[in-house]
C-alpha cells in the first residue's frame, strides 16, 4: 500500500499547525499553559516569541504549517520508498 504524499503533505501541515495555534492561544489566555513547548517552538522558529501577543502566534503557526507539510511530504516520501522495497 502506498501513500498519498500531498495528502501527507497537506494532513500533517495542518495538524501541526494547528497544535501550535491551539497551545499559543491556549497560553494567551493561561499563561503558564505549555511554556516547555513554545519555548521549544521558539528554539526552532526564527522570530517566533511566545506570549508576545496574537501576532506571534500567528507567525508560529505558520512556520508550523510549512515546517509541518515539508515533514508529512518527507515521511510519504520516505513511506513509499520503503513499502515498495518489503
Amino acid at each position: 500500500m502506498q501513500l498519498k504524499a500531498p495528502a501527507m503533505f497537506f494532513a500533517v501541515g495542518i495538524l501541526w499547525a494547528a497544535c501550535v495555534l491551539f497551545v499559543g492561544l491556549a497560553n494567551m489566555i493561561w499563561p503558564s499553559y505549555g511554556q516547555a513547548f513554545l519555548q521549544l517552538c521558539a528554539s526552532i522558529y526564527p522570530g517566533y516569541h511566545p506570549s508576545t501577543g496574537f501576532g506571534s502566534v500567528l507567525i508560529g503557526t505558520v512556520y508550523a504549517l510549512v515546517d509541518g507539510s515539508i515533514g508529512g511530504a518527507i515521511f510519504g516520501w520516505l513511506y513509499n520508498r520503503f513499502a515498495e522495497n518489503l
